[in-house]
């Protein structure tokens, strides 16, 4: 399991990692390297699919094969290690294969293991997930010493080691398909409800809009995009109709997926909570993706930014998280979203002082010891308050799902969560290009303030789920 694990944790450490400062040295602008963040909706929406790879089952096979696929685009990289139309697929490819892995190696822990095995597992999962994304940082380290074609190919030669090691993991109990599990519920359900349809359809849109802004293609076809517009339109229509016609909403909870999500989506107060989810760390997503590229232009090298913002971040995240934790069972989850909240949105303020502080395009030996105190500084405090924020969140979030479909609400509220990272971290490519690193960072502090004005509809949900006030201990 720990070693499953690492291979999940690996390859999101080498894209929110690795990429941008890669990226960022070739002189990529900041605008281009948000837009990459929008290839990590993969991890979003892996829902999606998730149920045709339960479908089909034989998870060791889905684990080595995608392995195998992230190291040739390791290598493919490793080969022309520069910036082109062409990386964009590749990042695509390569994040599509790492979320059908999460999803492989997910179904493949659960169909293996005993329930009173499941709780050092977990521990186990937790563990090596965080090792996984600190050898992202190692690699990082690698590249002042191999070059960036030597890091992508020890990276590699890790990927194709993991898709070994995958198929030498124990068989699973029932590596045959599970014929109850069936794709043909979900869309027939899905067909006739035309919310989540419109939603699949904007999805495979804008899907096609992201292979398009990576190749240009569809300059050669002018009209492409009414006639995929029209398509769309029509098969919604298409949709409603049908929804009028038949107006039983059992097909749709038929499926796993979508007959939970619409379950959910009819709870008191969720569309409040939904919102609350979205934008509760948009101030920590908004910065994120821009933060590796700021050391980049302050003139920290590759290795200073591996060791301290992604390794060091890590473990300060992790302890933070143990203490947000702790907090939040000693205080209650709805307070502990106040005052962690408030904390992990002021720590920006770290930033916002080195940005405006430290000169940009300094050479790395002219940089003085106490702008290199003040970004560390800055550095650990983020990471630190940004673990005690995610405990506070992550306990609200286990709390508000209902405990027979507890797996697949979980799945698809964090989604929601990633969703607004992902989007948060496009738009920010643009912030900081047109405003600068410190009006651009203080900017992200004032995003984290509206989630708090929808905690009363929070509280009233907690008080729902869990049939008590949240602001008491335990």
């Amino acid at each position: 399991m720990g070693i499953l694990y690492f291979a999940e944790g690996f390859p999101l450490g080498m894209f929110f990692d690795v990429f941008p400062v890669h990226f960022r040295q070739q002189g990529v602008n900041l605008s281009e390297i948000g837009f990459l963040s929008l290839l990590g909706l993969a991890w979003t929406l892996k829902f999606l699919w998730a149920p045709a790879v339960d479908h089909y089952r034989h998870h060791r096979r889905w684990m080595g094969i995608v392995d195998l696929g992230m190291g040739a685009v390791m290598l493919a990289l490793a080969i022309h290690a520069g910036f082109g139309p062409w990386t964009w697929v590749a990042i695509g490819v390569f994040t599509l294969l790492s979320a059908t892995n999460d999803i492989a190696i997910d179904g493949y822990t659960i169909e293996l293991l005993d329930k009173r095995e499941l709780g050092l597992a977990n521990g186990l999962r937790i563990g090596f997930y965080r090792v996984g994304m600190l050898t992202a940082g190692f690699v990082l380290i690698l590249s002042d010493y191999l070059g960036w074609a030597g890091t992508y190919l020890a990276a590699a030669l890790l990927f194709f080691l993991l898709a070994f090691v995958c198929q030498r993991a124990p068989q699973e109990r029932a590596p045959g398909r599970v014929h109850g599990l069936t794709l043909r519920a979900e869309l027939r359900g899905l067909l006739v409800h035309p919310l989540p349809f419109g939603g699949v359809l904007l999805f495979l849109l804008g899907t096609l809009w992201l292979v398009n802004r990576a190749t240009h293609w569809s300059q050669d076809h002018e009209q492409f995009w009414f006639y995929a517009g029209t398509v769309a339109g029509l098969a919604w229509l298409v949709s409603v109709l049908r929804h009028r016609r038949n107006g039983d909403a059992r097909a749709l909870t038929e499926g796993p997926m979508f007959g939970t999500l619409l379950s959910m989506l009819t709870r008191p107060y969720m569309l409040p909570v939904i919102g609350f989810i979205l934008i509760f760390k948009l101030g920590d997503a908004a910065m994120g993706f821009m933060v590796k590229p700021f050391w980049v232009d302050a003139g920290f090298s590759a290795s200073q930014i591996g060791l301290v913002s992604v390794n060091l971040g890590l473990v300060l995240s992790i302890a933070g998280g143990v203490a947000g934790g702790w907090y939040t069972d000693r205080v209650g989850i709805l307070r502990a979203l106040w005052v962690l909240g408030l904390m992990q949105i002021v720590s920006n303020l770290g930033y916002v002082w080195a940005a405006a502080v430290l000169p940009l395009g300094v050479d790395q030996a002219l940089i003085p010891l106490q702008h290199q105190v003040l970004m560390y500084a800055a550095s650990g405090l983020e990471s630190f308050t940004g673990g005690l924020g995610t405990a506070a969140f992550l306990a609200f979030l286990m709390a508000i799902v209902d405990q027979r479909h507890s797996a697949t609400e979980y799945a698809l509220l964090s989604s929601v969560f990633a969703l607004s990272r992902s989007l948060a971290g496009w738009a920010g490519g643009f912030g900081a290009e047109a405003m600068g690193y410190a009006d651009y960072f203080l900017l992200t502090v004032f995003l984290g303030f509206p989630a708090f004005l929808l905690l009363p509809w929070v509280a009233r949900m907690l008080v729902q789920a869990t049939g008590k006030n949240c602001d008491n201990t335990n």
